[in-house]
């Protein structure tokens, strides 16, 4: 008896399905909507458990540098991704570019739509109140914003007139709460908020191009690998896409 009963506990043990630990991904603060969308699917289809923490780039960069324990980095600007390598903190054959994006200047829903170029007055279409912006000397979103600023020779005449944020959605929520009349956020943040309007392209040749770089880190989770790889199929690809981001080969 006691024999049978060991060997229908071995079957049991045999049968039964691993649990998967779950996967720990650390996003930029950007990739909220569409990660938020994607990664159910994810789920569902493999029955792994994935949790995103969502922040800037920079926080979350050394947050795994003091030991956070991330199995997936996804940062929205090459630089904080090429710090954690550097500190041999990511696996970097895993490394990938997952995604681009593009800026744009935000409003009210009702703002008038403008080409933003050189003969752009944004100081004067501030009229007193300040321009939403990411932290731009740490946070992807404000160095890239900051970047265009230079680019376009508008940085000195608004330098003080510049609302700074934590991260991008902080920026953008300071437009959709009105407490900013304008921002500067990623295209994809402007999709992913109804109560902003777009007034304008910044033209890409004014600041570095975005890439939003992907690894898993030195201590992840065997199943990150298999979220990282959904991330690059069709069906996660489509939902960037949608949601405004593009892909680094176009």
């Amino acid at each position: 008896m006691r024999c049978l009963i060991a060997a229908l506990a071995l079957c049991t043990l045999i049968a039964a399905p691993v649990r998967a630990e779950g996967v720990l991904v650390f996003a930029a603060a950007s990739l909220k909507t569409a990660l938020d969308a994607i990664a159910p699917g994810f789920e569902e289809e493999t029955g792994y458990n994935v949790t995103v923490s969502y922040a800037a780039s920079s926080v979350l960069a050394r947050q795994i540098q003091v030991g956070a324990p991330a199995d997936l980095f996804i940062s929205a600007n090459e630089e904080w991704m090429d710090v954690l390598q550097s500190e041999d903190l990511i696996d970097t054959a895993s490394r990938v570019d997952l995604l681009s994006n593009g800026l744009v200047l935000i409003g009210t829903p009702s703002s008038e739509t403008a080409e933003i170029g050189a003969g752009f007055d944004l100081l004067s279409q501030l009229d007193g109140g300040y321009l939403a912006l990411a932290l731009v000397d740490a946070v992807p979103a404000g160095i890239y914003g900051k970047a265009a600023l230079q680019g376009l020779g508008m940085w000195n005449e608004v330098q003080y007139q510049i609302a700074q944020t934590d991260n991008v959605r902080a920026a953008l929520a300071l437009v959709a709460t009105g407490a900013a009349p304008l921002g500067i956020v990623y295209r994809s943040d402007a999709i992913a908020e109804d109560r902003v309007g777009v007034i304008g392209t910044i033209p890409p040749e004014h600041y570095p191009t975005i890439v939003y770089p992907a690894a898993l880190t030195r201590t992840a989770n065997p199943d990150a690998q298999a979220f990282l790889t959904y991330l690059q199929g069709e069906t996660a690809q489509a939902e960037f896409l949608r949601q405004g981001f593009t892909l680094p080969d176009g």
